[in-house]
């Protein structure tokens, strides 16, 4: 897991310069006949990498966008109407049925497919209009990281030849270098603070969900701790009436609008006696895990995300498990 985390910035960069052909034929096609909706469809890691995708597109493109569930297609055999939409299937393996099958149905209901994969020649591949080859390279370790950070990365390239948008050109030329600079940076006062632990709360919002959705799973996955999602308005909403003196909450905010709400949301919570660490731009000292600079909004979640993997790789490991091979687990998951 260390080590392929620690890969990304590579991993990225191989895969802009791979890719700039597709998506800029991908990019020109979708200017000149732009789709009515996007859908997403993804499972575990794949899906919060959705959840990124989802804040990106609508923020960065105006363009509503909705996550599929899959057993719609899979298990309860609908046919959605997809005519003239983007339909988005992320996956590592590209081998899950239940999302092959959902790619088949939007395919035959008018959708352009587009498949983020890792296996180029993968079942999802082979029914995907467009594919855009993650190129991560090998991933051995059951915990998907470099692979989560490449389907980010994937997106994000794709979303600034399709809006031309400037900024977000600086940061695709500015990521790779960042991500190596993210993941050297020191979040031990968090290892050290989760060491013990049992439950904890992570929470983001907006472009940081999805981040936040991951850090959740890594903990449950490699860690053996038990970690919920949620946005930094949506705990208000009833789950903050656990956090308390002794429960654990990290907090991942964005250089964005919705950066005070998370700010303000961690801040109270450790009024309560709760211990916060806060991830968070131009916040230093205390509490504040350091992150890597960052040239726009929607590169924040991917340094933030690169920093925590080598973090929850050291829980992991100071919690006496092995964060390459989790319980019960495969590396592959195939569901219906």
């Amino acid at each position: 897991m260390y080590a392929e985390a620690q890969e990304a910035g590579d991993a990225v960069a191989r895969q802009f310069a791979a890719n700039a052909d597709i998506v800029d034929a991908l990019a020109e096609r979708l200017r000149a006949q732009p789709p009515r909706f996007i859908v997403t469809c993804a499972r575990g890691s794949s899906d919060h990498a959705a959840t990124y995708g989802k804040y990106l597109f609508e923020t960065q493109l105006g363009l509503v966008t909705a996550s599929a569930s899959p057993s719609v297609g899979s298990v309860y055999a609908v046919r959605p109407q997809l005519q003239d939409s983007l339909f988005v299937a992320v996956s590592q393996s590209g081998k899950s049925p239940d999302l092959v099958r959902n790619a088949e149905i939007a395919k035959s209901a008018g959708a352009h497919v587009l498949a983020l994969v890792n296996v180029a020649d993968s079942p999802l591949a082979q029914i995907a209009d467009t594919v855009l080859p993650l190129h991560a390279g090998p991933e051995k370790s059951v915990a998907a990281t470099k692979s989560y950070l490449c389907s980010l990365a994937a997106m994000l390239q794709l979303t600034a030849r399709w809006s031309s948008d400037a900024k977000l050109f600086d940061a695709v030329h500015a990521l790779p270098g960042a991500l190596r600079e993210a993941f050297a940076q020191d979040w031990s006062p968090l290892v050290e603070g989760l060491r013990e632990a049992h439950n904890l709360f992570v929470i983001g919002r907006g472009l940081g969900l999805g981040a936040a959705q991951e850090a959740a799973l890594k903990f449950k996955e490699t860690c053996a701790l038990h970690a919920e999602a949620f946005s930094s308005a949506e705990v208000k909403h009833g789950p903050m009436a656990i956090v308390g003196p002794g429960f654990p909450v990290l907090a991942f905010a964005q250089d964005d609008g919705t950066g005070d709400g998370t700010v303000a949301v961690a801040r109270e919570f450790r009024q309560r006696g709760a211990p916060v660490w806060l991830a968070a731009p131009g916040i230093h000292g205390g509490d504040a895990l350091p992150l890597a600079r960052s040239l726009h909004p929607a590169m924040t979640p991917l340094l933030t995300v690169a920093s925590f993997y080598k973090a929850a790789n050291a829980l992991s490991v100071a919690r006496g498990l092995n964060p390459d091979v989790p319980p019960h687990l495969n590396k592959v998951t195939e569901t219906v």
